[in-house]
């Protein structure tokens, strides 16, 4: 049996793993230890999508909670430094670029485990972005990383990273989504915000650079204020986004919007259902930019670089500066379209990253042994 701990840790992490607990589990190949080491923990965050997702329960949670880069880094490690030595895995599995990412990593690695990384390559070459940082660094210690899209391989080769390392698998995240499809269409969101199809956008904004620089976020607000005029704007608000709007004078501003609509975050399955039913989707996220180029509606991505390029060059993605003007810009063209834009399905995004991956690890296990 090949012992494997899959760690995750924050929202973007539970989509990843999903498709890959599943892989291991179909297999009699492997005994998994999942932990989750509680980076997001609120019910909405967490336990909901591991019930929505049917994710096992995990393991253990080593229940980290939230804190500063470098306190929650270092709280991840010594807790999960026990876990490694009891259960003695053969590998440890992280994926995406949160801190738990990083963490865990160095744990194996200093404790001579061997480290998958899952989502590797992806690079926005910003390094004022903590989640860069944990990419690069994640990447520089594994062993065995399985890449989304090209630029991964063409990154991971230039940073020196040995070609029998790199592994072109396609994409967890798409795995999950096409998976829950028809699952998400059950969702009466739609109904329940008397929505109707294509007559509303959704947004997600939670980077610190655009929701803790007061002077970005203003940009973005004052883009919605004429926005909100032609089309309604859904809004699941990051708490650190409200909290901000909250002690700034943005709150009037937004409270003003009769077209805009505030959200608690919401689970995965409605989240789906909005999206896939949006006339476009305005973001920060990384994640988003895959799922929309998979639904094939258009995205503005309100950053100055990504780290999934492939969302650009074959998908339905546009990079928006942080200025009203050019937000407002990309919108009318968009509008002009009627929101139709030509994307197709980057490689190997169909579904089966994760059963790939179990494969591989099973080869490379066997080679090794």
């Amino acid at each position: 049996m090949i012992k494997i701990i899959c760690v995750c840790g924050a929202r973007p992490n539970f989509m990843k793993i999903a498709p890959l607990m599943k892989a291991f589990n179909q297999s009699d190949k492997f005994q998994i230890l999942l932990v989750h080491t509680g980076q997001h923990y609120d019910a909405k965050m967490s336990h909901l999508f591991f019930e929505e997702l049917n994710i096992p329960k995990p393991d253990i949670n080593l229940e980290v909670g939230s804190s500063s880069h470098a306190v929650q880094t270092a709280e991840i490690m010594k807790r999960f430094e026990p876990v490694v030595l009891d259960f003695n895995p053969d590998y440890v599995l992280v994926v995406g670029d949160v801190n738990s990412t990083i963490a865990c990593g160095l744990v194996a690695v200093k404790l001579g485990i061997k480290l998958i990384h899952v989502e590797a390559g992806l690079r926005s070459f910003d390094k004022a972005m903590p989640e860069e940082i944990n990419r690069v660094l994640t990447d520089c210690i594994s062993d065995l990383l399985f890449v989304t899209e090209q630029s991964g391989i063409d990154n991971l080769k230039k940073e020196g990273v040995a070609e029998d390392k790199i592994h072109f698998v396609g994409n967890v995240m798409i795995d999950t989504l096409l998976g829950n499809r028809e699952k998400a269409e059950k969702s009466d969101i739609l109904v329940k915000m008397d929505l109707k199809p294509k007559n509303y956008a959704v947004i997600t904004l939670h980077r610190p650079s655009n929701v803790d620089d007061i002077g970005n976020l203003e940009k973005i607000i004052s883009a919605f204020e004429v926005i909100e005029k032609d089309i309604k704007l859904i809004f699941p608000i990051h708490p650190r986004t409200k909290k901000n709007i909250e002690k700034t004078d943005l709150k009037a501003r937004v409270e003003a919007m009769k077209n805009l609509v505030l959200l608690e975050p919401v689970g995965y399955l409605d989240f789906l259902k909005l999206t896939a039913n949006a006339a476009f989707v305005m973001t920060d996220s990384g994640g988003i930019q895959e799922e929309t180029t998979i639904l094939q509606v258009p995205c503005m991505t309100l950053r100055e670089n990504t780290e999934r390029p492939v969302t650009i060059t074959d998908g339905t993605n546009r990079l928006v500066h942080i200025e009203t003007e050019d937000i407002l810009k990309n919108y009318n063209e968009l509008k002009k379209s009627g929101f139709t834009v030509a994307g197709r399905v980057p490689k190997f995004w169909d579904g089966k990253a994760a059963m790939r991956i179990a494969e591989i690890i099973v080869d490379k296990y066997l080679l090794a042994g």
